[in-house]
């Protein structure tokens, strides 16, 4: 990819010797900062960017940070080499779930780096220097947004290695390794290679509406969300229960009546008044009484 970028053109030569011998503005208000004006910077062929770009580096590096000099000159080089990074997203055009114009503007951060961190004295070709940035910032993007579920880093580039030692010992013992075979391997122990593949499998989610079956399943179209269980109240209805057996156990007998009264025969407060022969005012007290005593337990007990 960056020979084809690296290759001279005589056109290039003669557009670079005009721009050097051409008469523009060198003064301090120069927008340009003596730079040739190129009105539209994404539409120069490589070759000739390739040229230029020597030209405009050079003038860079002894413009100041900051003025509009430099920001022409900056932004005119990221606009001319960006058929660099159109050239590097194209290898991920078929990838699939993956948004082509999306990949465009990653690259382009890679470009934007190597352009700020590019020095001419190591008499280093841009292209070669800028193409390690650009499809690095594409790999970290991958690396980074692709896996259904996050995993530390350690783990995605585990995935990788797996992979690739998979692949070989299939070769070569004409079967799938153990993950004994794996660990020998790879020279990890079998714990770290059991959770290498256990993360592989946060790369890809399926959705919980494919159709799913197995020998038990009944019936055909059946979707995986319809096997996913559902939280049942009545659980904690029963460790409700379960908590609060041995509370009422220690409540008084005229108390533990006052709840079977009330919600277990679901008499009213003023039915159970005229039962225990008293106000339904001193009911609902002792009601009260008594549900914040066990309420207090319950809590207690969490």
């Amino acid at each position: 990819m960056v020979e084809q970028f690296e290759s001279t053109d005589r056109s290039a030569a003669a557009t670079l010797t005009a721009a050097q011998d051409a008469r523009w503005p060198s003064g301090p208000e120069a927008a340009t900062g003596g730079l040739p004006l190129i009105d539209d910077a994404s539409a120069v062929a490589p070759q000739d960017a390739r040229m230029l770009s020597r030209l405009f580096f050079d003038r860079l590096q002894e413009l100041e940070e900051g003025t509009a000099a430099y920001s022409y000159a900056r932004g005119t080089l990221i606009e001319m080499n960006l058929s660099l990074v159109h050239f590097a997203a194209g290898r991920y055009r078929n990838r699939p779930a993956t948004d082509h114009e999306e990949i465009v503007q990653v690259g382009t951060i890679g470009l934007i780096k190597a352009i700020d961190r590019f020095d001419l004295s190591r008499e280093t070709e841009f292209t070669t220097f800028a193409v390690p940035y650009i499809v690095g910032e594409m790999k970290r993007f991958f690396r980074d947004t692709t896996w259904a579920v996050h995993v530390p880093r350690r783990l995605q580039e585990l995935r990788v290695d797996l992979s690739k030692a998979k692949e070989t010992l299939s070769l070569r013992l004409d079967r799938d390794p153990t993950v004994a075979e794996l660990a020998a391997h790879m020279e990890l122990s079998q714990e770290e290679v059991i959770e290498g593949l256990v993360a592989a499998n946060g790369y890809t989610a399926g959705s919980i509406d494919l159709p799913y079956s197995d020998s038990d399943s009944e019936g055909e179209g059946r979707s995986l969300g319809d096997t996913v269980g559902e939280c049942d109240p009545a659980l904690d209805l029963f460790e409700d229960f379960h908590t609060l057996a041995p509370l009422i156990g220690k409540l008084p007998e005229r108390d533990r009546l006052l709840l079977r009264l009330r919600f277990g025969e679901e008499l009213t407060q003023a039915q159970i008044g005229e039962e225990l022969g008293c106000s339904q005012m001193h009911v609902s007290r002792l009601l009260s009484r008594v549900v914040a005593r066990l309420r207090s337990g319950l809590l207690a007990e969490d």
